[in-house]
């Protein structure tokens, strides 16, 4: 029989995460400055766990990435796995719809020693997509962690700013088991579906999505290859 946790342990999925981080993903000074930073500055705590971000830079370096795409930036984090998946000539976009989110996310690029690789760029994303287009921008790898509600206007540029052996990754496509739920009305849960039925209709993509438990609680992510 399973003994009862006292109050304030860790459930076991959080501890394994914890061991698992611990062993392959252990937290250098800048990883954990900008968890620290972050919290200090008043950021909410909705980063990747460490492994997701070990998960993204290897996903990352495994593809062979030289120019990364990332929507929803927050403090960082999750840009720095990214970034140091980068050869010295790669570069990395991301965006970030607060301007106090992006200052926090400079602060910590630059002490991690990765701001002449990134460009933060603040506003609504939905306004830089089309710019970067317009730049004639074409990325290796995608990471989509912003608000659910607009995941199926990021896949749709996601798919026009790749080419063909592009990744893209989409973030919380679980919602705690909710996205099932054919009935909700709430936008995540909506936006969450209406992106991964465009995953699964759309003709150049081949995408799976996995769930996950940890740290971050239940959760999960979905991948994408770009085809020709």
């Amino acid at each position: 029989m399973t003994s009862p946790r006292e109050p304030g342990q860790p459930g076991p999925a959080a501890a394994v995460d914890a061991y698992f981080a611990e062993l392959l993903a252990p937290a250098d000074e800048a990883l954990a400055a900008a968890l620290t930073e972050s919290a200090a500055a008043g950021l909410p705590s909705i980063s990747v766990s460490a492994t997701n971000g070990k998960l993204l830079h290897l996903l990352a370096r495994v593809q062979g990435a030289r120019r990364v795409l990332e929507i929803g930036t927050l403090g960082g984090y999750s840009t720095i796995w990214l970034a140091r998946a980068l050869p010295a000539d790669g570069s990395l976009v991301t965006l970030e719809y607060s301007p106090r989110h992006a200052e926090v996310a400079r602060a910590n690029l630059a002490r991690a020693g990765l701001d002449k690789l990134v460009e933060v760029r603040v506003g609504p994303a939905l306004d830089a997509l089309p710019r970067l287009a317009d730049e004639g921008a074409v990325f290796d790898f995608v990471f989509i962690d912003a608000d659910k509600v607009n995941n199926p206007h990021y896949l749709e540029w996601a798919v026009r700013l790749t080419r063909p052996g592009s990744v893209i990754v989409v973030d919380n496509v679980v919602r705690e088991g909710q996205v099932i739920d054919a009935g909700s009305t709430r936008p995540d849960v909506t936006g969450t579906r209406a992106a991964l039925q465009f995953l699964a209709d759309h003709p150049k993509l081949e995408a799976t999505a996995v769930q996950t438990v940890g740290a971050k609680g239940y959760d999960g992510f979905a991948v994408a290859y770009v085809q020709a």
